[in-house]
């Protein structure tokens, strides 16, 4: 059965604490992301996504020098090497998210998108799945609003 560390990125641009959101959202654009772990030393301390710098940055009229100690996010799913493809596709269905920071004992040793579940065809249905009801999620609240 494959796992998650058959699929993995390992070459995860990530940040420090310290970081200002101007340059984290810099790095976004540079590379394309919308995502960037937050590392103390190799230590997962939480993520930045494009949306925290919008929401807690930017609409809380934070200064471009801000940190991004100031709108990380902490409280993430995270997930093993030896977690199965199948177990992360439904992690991400279920929690409605598109990537999982993969740790080894604190340690920041990758990332899982769910385009790298479609993009390698492997469980097409589960990335579908958790596709359709993370898009769906967005879709309703958007129209809720």
């Amino acid at each position: 059965m494959k796992t998650v560390k058959d699929i993995m990125s390992t070459d995860c641009v990530t940040v420090t604490e310290q970081e200002t959101i101007h340059n984290i959202a810099l790095k976004m654009k540079q590379n394309d992301i919308g995502f960037v772990p937050v590392v103390r030393g190799k230590k997962l301390v939480g993520v930045v996504t494009d949306r925290d710098l919008v929401l807690r940055g930017y609409a809380e009229k934070r200064p471009d020098t801000a940190t991004a100690d100031q709108v990380i996010t902490r409280d993430i799913i995270t997930i093993t090497p030896d977690t199965t493809v199948d177990e992360a596709a439904k992690m991400m269905a279920k929690n409605k998210i598109r990537r999982l920071p993969v740790v080894e004992n604190g340690d920041l040793v990758g990332v899982v998108a769910l385009a790298d579940l479609a993009v390698r065809e492997i469980f097409v249905n589960e990335a579908g799945q958790a596709l359709s009801e993370i898009s769906e999620n967005v879709n309703h609240m958007a129209t809720a609003r």
